[in-house]
């Protein structure tokens, strides 16, 4: 059974989320025959590639008809229910474009090491607060992922699995994606957002008992 996750590596919720889903995976009878699949989804796809800024900077731009207070109480909200799950949460980390680091996330999928990409962006991003767009801690991070440090210079440079990016983006539209994390199981039941564990693993379950069904 598969589960296809769109995501964007600077979307907190989408950390929070798949902390949660994790959580419920592990609970999960047949975990063993679940296969995860993530797909690339960008916030904020008109940045500038290569450049980072502060996070607050960036929401209060994003943001600008909002009071600061709020934006400051959003940004509280997310680094609670983060801690909440035990995860390690940066509010002063940086904010860019995340398109080049998706295309390493493909590179990573055909290497059979995307989740721990994902999880080392997460960690780096959120829980160190790194500049993971710049291309130097970019490499680093996915190299302690299990990627070659060569490959991952190497999609950095130029523009490989640009249309992969392209191609997911497309699937959401389609799908009327609004917000990430966007979670589909087994092609049939999808959960948008970072839901409670127990939401989603009642959604494995019935999706399990349906595919049983299917095949009965």
């Amino acid at each position: 059974m598969r589960v296809d996750i769109w995501s964007d590596v600077v979307c907190p919720w989408c950390y929070v989320g798949k902390a949660r889903f994790d959580r419920a995976l592990a609970t999960f009878a047949h975990r063993d025959e679940v296969q995860v699949r993530f797909h690339s989804y960008e916030l904020n796809p008109t940045l500038p590639r290569g450049r980072s800024e502060s996070l607050l900077v960036a929401l209060a731009r994003k943001f600008s008809d909002v009071p600061a207070a709020e934006i400051e109480g959003m940004e509280h909200r997310v680094a609670d229910a983060a801690r909440q799950e035990g995860l390690a949460y940066r509010s002063d980390r940086r904010n860019g474009n995340t398109f080049d680091l998706h295309r390493v996330l493909h590179l990573a999928g055909e290497a059979g090491r995307q989740a721990e990409a994902v999880s080392a962006l997460n960690q780096a991003h959120f829980g160190a607060g790194r500049d993971v767009f710049d291309h130097d801690v970019a490499v680093e991070v996915f190299t302690a992922a299990g990627l070659p440090a060569a490959e991952v210079r190497r999609v950095l440079a130029g523009d490989d699995y640009a249309e992969r990016v392209f191609a997911d983006e497309r699937a959401a539209h389609d799908m009327r994606v609004t917000g990430v994390p966007f979670f589909v199981v087994d092609r049939t039941l999808a959960v948008s957002g970072a839901r409670p564990a127990d939401l989603f693993a009642r959604t494995l379950d019935q999706a399990w008992a349906r595919r049983a069904q299917r095949v009965a």
